[in-house]
């Protein structure tokens, strides 16, 4: 039976460890935290729980190829999804509101009752959702020779779709509310193409996009049980010092407390610059990566947080909301002309009934909040005046929620970095050279002229997401099965 060391017990090192006691594999994890999942996580502030990363979890019900990933792991409890009505909704200051409904004929009607004279686009866009509902991109993407030749007759649908962004798209419209809104669609972030939107909205019509009632940690701990059940260890708070090499070959590790442990294979699943640069000094590598880890973007969208523990219900708000802004709203080193929402009500079972938590993303960056850490109180002051302002403008959409304010907690890319020991906090993004290359070998799967060690997850793959990374676990064990 040969032995497995994994570093990190993240989703994709959950997966792997899974998968490899399931196929007959010895297996360990070592965390350097005390909880499982990595950046898929939770945390408590008094009585609300703050989620840090789920939005939509793909395979969410039986019709999802993916689904039967997500029971093999323990992952997801029967009855206990919770699928939206509204994807999302963008209202503006003059009250126009605009609801993305996951029922396709409920938005179309939407959509005509905003803009009757936009009847061309909108039937264009309804269109290209209900093709999109034939298939899963993700499940196509992530699996395995056959999944991918099942793209083949939908081809057409994605690439029409690919290039295409929401702001592009949004400018069709004669509508002026439509033009501005429509871009909101999808979280926060500049130029995303129409292709992923409709695979969301799609996914959630049909419901094989849902979310996971008591959220991302609960979610990461049914996976780390089912390993524990299956007889694999995790050795929390765990820190990896070093990947012990012999001859080009990885054959253990070496902790930050000096113990030692040996293994026939190393799977890390950790950070991908602390694996390539501390873990193993830096001597397995090759051009692209070093370019890669050098550099890295400064800022990243929805990198840092205000969340507000509110005793508000909200019941009459989506799970995402979008406000923009006739003001801007300056926060820390940037300026900001609409604001999201992220609304966690009781029916999530992540606060107490009639409270709520409301999570607002901003973009931030990691100079900046770098610098401002070197100062224990100045980084705390501004933690707090940001916060102080996006409460006070929050106040005009929810009337009186300044008042009801109970728990404030601010995270920057220093808390992510501290806690997840991700690179600048941040998540994986594209690289400057050879982009093609992510989509058919990854980043750094294996490394150069090193045996016997393979990486898993976002730094691996270089593509993001909790399904991808579970994927990519299941098919590390396949390939190794067959050694």
């Amino acid at each position: 039976m040969k032995k497995i060391a994994i570093i990190g017990a993240g989703i994709a090192g959950l997966s792997a460890g899974c998968y490899a006691q399931m196929d007959g594999f010895e297996t360990e994890i070592f965390e350097l935290h005390n909880n499982p999942g990595g950046l898929c996580t939770s945390w408590k502030r008094k009585d609300y729980t703050i989620d840090g990363c789920i939005h939509h979890l793909p395979g969410a019900s039986p019709s999802s190829k993916l689904h039967t990933m997500w029971k093999e792991l323990g992952a997801i409890e029967d009855g206990r999804i919770l699928f939206d009505s509204i994807l999302r909704r963008t209202i503006d200051s003059g009250g126009n509101e605009l609801n993305f409904y996951t029922d396709l004929v409920r938005l179309k009607e939407h959509l005509m009752e905003i803009s009757p004279a936009d009847k061309a686009v909108i039937d264009q866009y309804l269109t290209a959702a209900r093709k999109f509902t034939k298939f899963e991109l993700l499940a196509m993407v992530a699996g395995k020779g056959k999944e991918r030749f099942s793209m083949i007759p939908h081809l057409p649908k994605i690439m029409k779709w690919g290039p295409i962004s929401l702001e592009q798209f949004a400018s069709r419209f004669k509508n002026s509310f439509l033009q501005k809104a429509f871009p909101t669609a999808q979280y926060d972030f500049q130029g995303i193409p129409m292709m992923i939107h409709l695979s969301f909205l799609a996914g959630c019509s049909i419901r094989s996009m849902g979310w996971p009632v008591g959220g991302s940690l609960a979610f990461s701990k049914r996976i780390a049980k089912r390993y524990e059940e299956l007889g694999g260890k995790i050795h929390y708070r765990s820190k990896v010092k070093g990947i012990v090499v012999k001859n080009d070959r990885a054959v253990g590790l070496i902790l930050e407390d000096g113990t030692k442990a040996d293994a026939d294979i190393v799977v890390s699943a950790a950070d991908g610059y602390s694996t390539i640069y501390e873990m193993l000094n830096g001597k397995y590598r090759d051009d692209l990566i070093d370019e890669y880890y050098a550099n890295p973007p400064d800022e990243q969208e929805m990198n840092a947080y205000v969340s507000l523990g509110v005793d508000l219900p909200l019941i009459d708000l989506p799970h995402g909301v979008t406000w923009l802004m006739d003001k801007k709203l300056e926060l820390s080193d940037r300026n900001y002309q609409k604001m999201d929402l992220e609304v966690f009500n009781s029916k999530t079972e992540m606060v107490p009934e009639g409270k709520s938590v409301v999570r607002i993303p901003f973009t931030a960056s990691y100079s900046y909040w770098k610098k401002l850490s070197n100062d224990r109180e100045l980084y705390v002051d501004q933690k707090g005046e940001i916060a102080e302002k996006v409460i006070e403008r929050l106040d005009g959409l929810i009337s009186g929620i300044k008042e009801k304010v109970e728990v404030v907690d601010v995270s920057t890319p220093i808390t992510t970095e501290r806690f997840t020991g991700n690179f600048h906090g941040m998540q994986v993004w594209t690289p400057r050279s050879k982009p093609g290359r992510i989509m058919s070998k990854g980043l750094s799967k294996t490394l150069p002229e090193l045996r016997d060690f393979y990486m898993v997850g976002q730094w691996a793959q270089g593509l993001i997401g909790i399904a991808t990374a579970a994927v990519q676990g299941k098919k590390l064990v396949q390939k190794l099965k067959k050694r």
